[in-house]
């Protein structure tokens, strides 16, 4: 199994994001210890939001392309073969300001790409990264899977989107909300999810 690791939390060691996707890496890994892990740290090493140049690089001939561009560009190439790569996905989603940190809409446009993991057909789009797993670990300051603020949602509501788009329909959710309301509030929510991932464990165990 090959599993790709991906953080976008902008808080480091305070990260609730991070601390809950590297539970679920560590319990694949003692499941599966010939799994192989690819970790990407899109705070650390941020990529550059998707521009024109990036684009009209593809079609360009390489001496006329930028060097920063075509590096900008090898590298989006890298990112997507470790995404189309990956049997199953862990994706740690802090909700900031009611949406995804921008770094991870950085990535997503990276592997959004036509005719590797979509394309269009007389019938409508058809996703082309079908059998893969997404593991979303999210992570929110209020309370929004239920209720009036679901409706301020723009983060596991665009993802189980752009997921569904690229064909994706195993996607696991493992959630904490309410980080943000107080101590007692953060401390249950991470115990909530802390219990989430382990009893995942428990029911591959059981299965």
């Amino acid at each position: 199994m090959n599993i790709l690791h991906v953080d976008s939390g902008i808080l480091g060691d305070h990260s609730v994001s991070r601390r809950l996707t590297a539970a679920v890496a560590a319990q694949i890994k003692a499941e599966q210890p010939a799994a192989t892990i690819t970790y990407r740290d899109l705070v650390a090493n941020p990529l550059p939001h998707l521009s024109g140049a990036h684009l009209m690089a593809a079609n360009a001939k390489p001496e006329e392309v930028h060097a920063q561009i075509a590096a900008e560009v090898a590298e989006s190439k890298v990112v997507l073969d470790e995404f189309l790569a990956a049997d199953t996905i862990i994706l740690g989603v802090p909700m900031y300001n009611f949406s995804l940190p921008s770094q991870l809409k950085a990535w997503i446009d990276r592997v959004a790409v036509a005719g590797k993991t979509f394309r269009y057909t007389a019938e409508g789009p058809e996703g082309l990264a079908k059998g893969k797993k997404v593991i979303i670990v999210s992570t929110r300051g209020g309370h929004y899977s239920a209720g009036p603020a679901s409706a301020m949602d723009h983060q596991e509501s665009y993802l189980k989107v752009v997921l569904g788009f690229f064909g994706i329909t195993d996607v696991e959710l493992v959630r904490a909300e309410g980080l943000n309301l107080s101590p007692d509030s953060k401390i249950e929510a991470i115990s909530e999810a802390e219990r989430t991932i382990s009893d995942r464990g428990a029911l591959k165990r059981a299965s």
